[in-house]
């Protein structure tokens, strides 16, 4: 409640956690998102739905980490002004690979789900063409949206700034977090949840317990994990210091407690370049060592073949 509410111990705090949390992540992350594109595209050699998907998202991995050493030198050192617009451009490289990885994540467990729960209608909705152009539709969205959105939540002045901090109150708005928590991630965590749920609960209906169909549940369960385990906590510190900037949350306590958690699940969060390499190696597997298709039983005990590479 008190209106001289410090984050001087917060501040501090969090320029050693960054070093110790993003320099891990970077070098990590750059390395095998790399190493995933060559893989994709020199040596497999073969572009099914899934490799397309998988290379899309590691291109957006990589658009998340390119910002990340101006985001640790701008947590040390002020930004003159006239680098406003350079910091405009490196936020939204940022939020474009967060919600780029998100809704690729998204169309990766549709594209799952339709394979093995819908395998008749998959021959004719599943293609590599298809694949593309829900890349390609991803792209553009996150472009068109976040780009102008973020330039407008930095104010320009006259005086030196921290870039990735402070956003103007624009950014805190009620329609832009209720857009953000509901768009960004409300909806594609039913779906990929959903989609989840129903595949895995589709392979252990069949009965099926082939190398295969083990490798095509470790698949969902790396793309899941690698979907909430870093966004999850990030939205929900999103949540919590809306409320604070409402007013609904008073307590200077609380709000230094509400910063902390922001702002390392926030860098908790670019853990998902890292965690997307455990679906880039269980693809890659899948694609190089199966020769043949599987059968999947369903429910009504008719048996269809599909790749498990495809998966």
């Amino acid at each position: 409640m008190t209106s001289n509410c410090s984050f001087e111990a917060v501040d501090h705090l969090m320029r050693y956690l960054e070093l110790v949390i993003y320099v891990p992540i970077f070098l990590f992350g750059l390395i095998l998102n790399v190493v995933a594109l060559l893989v994709f595209c020199l040596f497999l050699r073969k572009w099914t739905e899934s490799t397309i998907y998988m290379t899309s998202l590691a291109l957006m991995d990589l658009l998340l980490l390119f910002p990340l050493p101006f985001k640790m030198h701008a947590t040390y050192h002020l930004w003159p002004a006239n680098l406003q617009p350079l910091c405009s451009v490196l936020e939204s490289l940022y939020f474009v690979g967060i919600y780029g990885s998100i809704y690729t994540i998204m169309c990766i467990a549709v594209d799952r789900w339709v394979a093995i729960c819908h395998p008749f209608k998959a021959k004719q909705l599943r293609s590599p063409a298809a694949a593309l152009g829900a890349c390609v539709g991803v792209w553009v969205l996150v472009l068109s949206v976040i780009s102008p959105t973020i330039h407008r939540f930095r104010e320009g002045g006259p005086t030196d700034f921290h870039c990735f901090h402070m956003f103007s109150e624009k950014g805190w708005s009620p329609p832009v977090i209720v857009c953000l928590q509901v768009f960004g991630f409300l909806v594609p965590v039913v779906v990929v949840v959903y989609c989840s749920v129903k595949t895995i609960w589709t392979l252990k209906k069949s009965g099926q317990h082939s190398p295969q169909s083990r490798a095509c549940v470790k698949i969902i369960y790396s793309s899941l994990s690698a979907f909430l385990v870093p966004f999850t906590p990030s939205h929900l510190g999103i949540l919590l210091q809306f409320l604070v900037h409402q007013g609904v949350i008073q307590d200077c306590g609380t709000k230094i407690g509400i910063s902390l958690f922001l702002q390392v699940s926030m860098c908790l969060s670019n853990i998902t370049c890292c965690l997307d390499a455990l679906c880039y190696y269980f693809i890659a597997h899948e694609v190089r060592s199966t020769k043949h298709t599987f059968r999947v039983s369903m429910i009504s005990q008719r048996r269809v073949t599909f790749s498990s590479s495809e998966v």
